[in-house]
């Protein structure tokens, strides 16, 4: 007998969380939506936001990367790849400030977990996070970002259809 009652009021205490449940999913219905009208309108973003990487230029426009490998060394999610050279060509035909550069920088966004501390651990400020945030691809080789396409992200960055929030 008591474990027909036991069954019983198990059900009850079932019935009464899916009713529960149900109506707070239903108090939803009437209220507005609020629908982004992305990509007609565009993104508000925080100032904060981290996106795509990009990679920083000089007011001279050299590249300011000296492959010093912080930036690896900081990445918990080993994303981020990095070959250094040395180029002891004069510095204006040099393509970063100093002599050692990064002959390859790339960026597996397949890893990345944009947490930014690429670019807490940067001394020479030469990595920042963008406000990029469309990275989706078919294909994940296409989610390895290279040198040349993170150098050339600040361009595509001050083009980019967005609203920066102030309010942040």
């Amino acid at each position: 007998m008591s474990s027909i009652l036991s069954e019983i009021l198990e059900a009850a205490k079932t019935v009464r969380a899916i009713a529960q449940g149900m109506a707070v999913t239903l108090s939803y219905i009437p209220k507005q939506k609020l629908t982004r009208q992305y990509p007609d309108v565009p993104v508000e973003l925080y100032p904060r936001f981290r996106g795509e990487h990009y990679l920083a230029r000089d007011e001279n426009g050299k590249e300011r990367c000296v492959a010093c490998f912080l930036c690896a060394a900081a990445c918990p999610a080993d994303a981020i790849y990095i070959e250094a050279d040395e180029d002891l060509r004069p510095y204006e035909e040099r393509p970063g400030v100093e002599p050692r550069y990064a002959r390859v920088y790339n960026i597996d966004y397949g890893r990345c977990i944009l947490c930014g501390y690429c670019v807490e651990a940067c001394p020479k400020d030469a990595i920042k996070h963008g406000h990029n945030f469309e990275m989706a691809v078919t294909n994940f080789a296409d989610l390895v970002k290279d040198k040349q396409y993170l150098l050339s992200n600040l361009e595509r960055e001050k083009t980019r259809n967005l609203t920066i929030r102030s309010d942040a």
